[in-house]
């Protein structure tokens, strides 16, 4: 009996007398899909989920959506236990099991590439499948984050959308394009640029650097803040929980510190004032920009 890192197809095996089916039933054996198993001692996570759900489609489907930008280096999912997402041609036969999402969609030549030796959407089709088909918030944050790693660029994704205007949802797909925006370095820096945006505030700009010049004439650049109001001098940051570190909370007092002296205002945001209390942000920002001189 063989060992195995990678997952494989029972009925390979087994015709091949690499194991039985009595051994196949044993403890040393994984099952992931029907008719899939890998070594119960390798450690599963997405990618290898992805490898095992590779093994499923007929021939021409693919990785997709989620599970897709995951293999691109483009972490969108909750967790490695996320359910891996195929795209399978419209007569595919492929249903939907624990821990597999079924697509049925049209691959056209040029959607499909092979990353790790698994086949996935390309960058692009991923990033125009995301797009439509993912709630509005959702899919904004997958655009940034695979426009900020330059997976694929806005013209690109605007272009493959135009040429693909009769498929479903592809207006949901323009909205959220015409959100995005690659500058954002976190999911919550999104989040929060959204969150200001349909509270009826003005777009914020994002990774401001904000400088000053020296009696000698050279400019010393202060601070690149996460999000900026700078015709008002108001600056957003988003804290993550690093940010509670000592050295990192000691850096950030030293540079708001700064900030104040050259006439900006710092506002300060964590994960429960965006997901939590996002009237109370909002509001928040909109006193603030009131105090500062704006007029809606």
């Amino acid at each position: 009996m063989r060992s195995s890192s990678s997952p494989f197809r029972a009925r390979d095996w087994l015709a091949a007398g690499l194991l039985t089916r009595d051994e196949l039933r044993g403890s040393r054996w994984r099952r992931l899909f029907r008719g899939v198993y890998v070594d119960s001692g390798v450690r599963v996570d997405h990618e290898l989920w992805c490898s095992a759900a590779a093994l499923l489609p007929p021939p021409g489907g693919a990785i997709g959506l989620l599970s897709a930008a995951a293999l691109w280096n483009v972490p969108l999912l909750r967790s490695s236990e996320d359910p891996v997402t195929v795209v399978v041609p419209l007569s595919a036969k492929l249903r939907t099991q624990d821990h597999l999402v079924v697509h049925r969609m049209v691959l056209e030549p040029g959607d499909v590439e092979s990353r790790r030796g698994v086949p996935v959407t390309s960058a692009l089709r991923t990033a125009f499948d995301l797009a439509r088909l993912l709630p509005r918030v959702d899919a904004v944050i997958a655009l940034d984050a695979l426009f900020q790693r330059r997976r694929v660029s806005p013209d690109q994704v605007l272009a493959y959308t135009e040429a693909h205007s009769g498929w479903p949802s592809v207006r949901s797909g323009r909205v959220a394009l015409s959100l995005s925006d690659g500058r954002a370095e976190s999911v919550m820096e999104t989040r929060l640029r959204l969150l200001l945006v349909d509270g009826g505030l003005p777009e914020p700009d994002l990774q401001v650097r904000i400088t000053r010049t020296l009696p000698d004439g050279r400019v010393r650049v202060l601070a690149r803040v996460d999000l900026a109001y700078e015709e008002w001098k108001l600056a957003l940051e988003y804290d993550g929980d690093h940010h509670r570190e000592r050295e990192t909370h000691r850096k950030d007092m030293t540079r708001q510190n700064e900030l104040y002296v050259e006439g900006w205002t710092v506002l300060r945001f964590n994960a429960d004032d965006v997901l939590r209390f996002p009237d109370r942000t909002v509001a928040t920002v909109r006193a603030m920009l009131l105090r500062l001189g704006w007029r809606p």
